[in-house]
């Protein structure tokens, strides 16, 4: 069974994580993730390489993505509206960005993350249906 982590530390993954996405800070975001830390999204597939499985294994990896996530969703990383509310065990964590905001709508997104002393171990992340179509936005430019 993998370690786990403090009430503490889980919040702090939850605060700093959503702090640094939404300032597009990558060297503050990856600082939160294990350095052999999983991560697994669709987003991969549109922001990477859409030839590859959807999994990213190790830091360096995950790097990749976020450099990516950040400028091809700028102004929607930048807005992102969550409310507050997420789950935690000690070893999981989970939060939604949901679709429906007080300012509109939004990239929605369910994000889950396996925590192992304090770092982010592995890393899920669920699109809904305006994120998809984003995403499928964001392949089509890249891929003309």
């Amino acid at each position: 069974m993998p370690d786990s982590s403090s009430e503490a530390q889980i919040r702090h993954i939850y605060e700093k994580w959503h702090e640094t996405v939404t300032a597009r800070d990558l060297e503050g975001v990856l600082a939160l993730y294990a350095e052999d830390a999983t991560m697994e999204t669709p987003a991969i597939l549109a922001l990477v390489d859409d030839s590859q499985d959807a999994i990213l294994e190790g830091r360096s990896e995950i790097r990749k993505l976020f450099a990516n996530f950040f400028q091809v969703f700028r102004r929607d990383v930048r807005e992102l509206h969550r409310t507050g509310q997420f789950f935690a065990n000690g070893q999981l964590l989970t939060w939604e960005y949901p679709r429906k905001t007080p300012h509109g709508e939004q990239l929605d997104l369910f994000e889950s993350m396996d925590i192992e002393n304090g770092l982010i171990a592995y890393h899920r992340v669920y699109w809904g249906w305006k994120g998809f179509r984003a995403l499928m936005a964001a392949r089509d430019r890249r891929n003309p």
